[in-house]
């Protein structure tokens, strides 16, 4: 048998791209060979080259969907619900990095953040649906993080005491957000709810404007003084990385909340 040419080859990857593209929800390798009627080694060889360029992408269960290229094409500044699909296979990871639950939220307003997809929790305990959800700015991590880098601003006026431990001052609130911009990450510890704890880090995209934040979230017995840095590590990546899809590339930097002020 002769090897295909590069012409064959090119076109052969095509069709296995447009494959992929056509489907609304992630296929199988099974499929793609039915469908292509191609040979179980060249499909495979030629989803590897797809892979490696960035063209298709293999999530946890080893089915394909569209790549970075073009969901970071897709994107654009575009809506939510492409945000979500961009940000659907990051959540995914980090959710499998950390087992807790997994959340990307955007802010809303009258001072709250909604959360707009979610990873869950690998346990019983810590797997409440969040998604549509909206809380408070200042006493979430997502609405922290939000704040911290300019994503979100706080309106005037009371702060929500959700627990006993919600930081209701806004002296105190500012000296938190100046520690959450020099770390990276946002923290909160039964704030918002009794037994909750969670950190956040913000998403920026191309243009260098925060557009939402990655959360992780879980039970203090579990996401415990000692588990909160790994944790927030894994956030601060996946963080990055979904920034990077959105086409930033710069570090990232903190700016002075502006609605502080009482």
């Amino acid at each position: 048998m002769t090897s295909p040419t590069g012409t064959q080859a090119v076109d052969r990857a095509a069709q296995l791209l447009i494959e992929v593209a056509r489907h609304r929800d992630p296929v199988t390798f099974t499929e793609l060979i039915a469908a292509s009627g191609l040979a179980k080694s060249t499909t495979s060889r030629l989803l590897t080259a797809l892979e490696r360029n960035g063209l298709v992408r293999r999530d946890l269960a080893g089915r394909f969907s569209p790549g970075e290229v073009f969901v970071s094409y897709a994107w654009r500044g575009g809506a939510e619900a492409d945000l979500v699909s961009v940000a659907q296979p990051v959540l995914a990871e980090l959710g499998e990095d950390t087992g807790e639950t997994v959340n990307l939220g955007v802010a809303r307003d009258g001072g709250l953040v909604e959360q707009i997809a979610q990873v869950d929790s690998k346990y019983l305990i810590g797997g409440t649906n969040w998604v549509g959800l909206r809380v408070p700015l200042h006493c979430s991590a997502l609405g922290k993080a939000l704040i911290a880098f300019g994503g979100a601003e706080l309106p005037g006026g009371h702060l929500e005491q959700r627990t006993d431990r919600t930081v209701t001052s806004r002296a105190a609130l500012a000296d938190e957000l100046t520690a959450v911009r020099e770390r990276g990450y946002a923290v909160t510890v039964e704030e918002l709810e009794p037994g909750l704890v969670a950190v956040a880090a913000p998403v920026f995209a191309d243009d260098g404007i925060v557009i939402g934040a990655l959360s992780v979230s879980g039970p203090a017995s579990r996401l415990t003084t000692a588990a909160i840095p790994a944790a927030a590590s894994s956030c601060m990546t996946a963080a990055r990385s979904l920034s990077a899809l959105l086409g930033h590339d710069r570090p990232a930097r903190g700016v002075q909340p502006a609605a502080l002020a009482s």
